[in-house]
C-alpha cells in the first residue's frame, strides 16, 4: 500500500474518532490528562505560559474539530498553522519525544478501542515529528 493510500484510509478511519470515544468529554478529559504531565515535566514546562488554560483551551477545541467534532477552533483562530504557530519554540527530537511520551500516556488513560488508540497515536507520532525546528 502506497503513502497516499495510507493516508487517504487514516483520514476516513479517523472522522468519526469525536463520536466513538465521547466527544468533548473525551477530549477535555485527554487534554487535562496531557497537561498534569505537562506542568510536572523539567524539560518543556519552561516552554508553556504560567498560565496553562489557554493552551488547554486552543488544544482541546482543535483536537475536537481534527477528530470530527465542530469546528469551533476555526471558528475562533482561523486555520490551525501549527508549524507556524510553535515557530518561536526551540523543539528538537528530545522535546518532541517527550511531548510524545507525555501525550501517549494520556492516550492510554482513556477508555477508547485500541484501532482508534493506534490511529491516533500514530497522528500525534507524525506531527510531533513535523514541529521539530532545531
Amino acid at each position: 500500500m502506497s503513502n497516499r493510500s495510507e493516508n487517504t484510509n487514516l483520514n476516513i478511519e479517523s472522522s468519526n474518532i469525536y463520536e466513538r470515544v465521547g466527544g468533548k468529554q473525551f477530549f477535555n478529559d485527554l487534554i487535562e490528562t496531557f497537561y498534569e504531565y505537562i506542568e510536572t515535566d523539567e524539560i518543556l514546562r519552561p516552554m508553556y505560559p504560567e498560565d496553562l488554560n489557554p493552551g488547554k483551551y486552543h488544544l482541546s477545541k482543535f483536537l475536537i474539530q481534527f477528530w470530527g467534532g465542530p469546528n469551533d477552533y476555526s471558528l475562533e483562530r482561523g486555520h490551525p498553522r501549527l508549524r507556524q504557530r510553535h515557530v518561536n519554540f526551540q523543539i528538537s527530537q528530545k522535546e518532541r519525544d517527550i511531548w510524545l511520551k507525555h501525550m501517549f500516556s494520556a492516550l492510554e488513560s482513556m477508555k477508547m478501542s485500541s484501532s482508534d488508540l493506534w490511529i491516533m497515536k500514530n497522528y500525534f507520532e507524525k506531527t510531533a515529528t513535523i514541529m521539530i525546528n532545531s
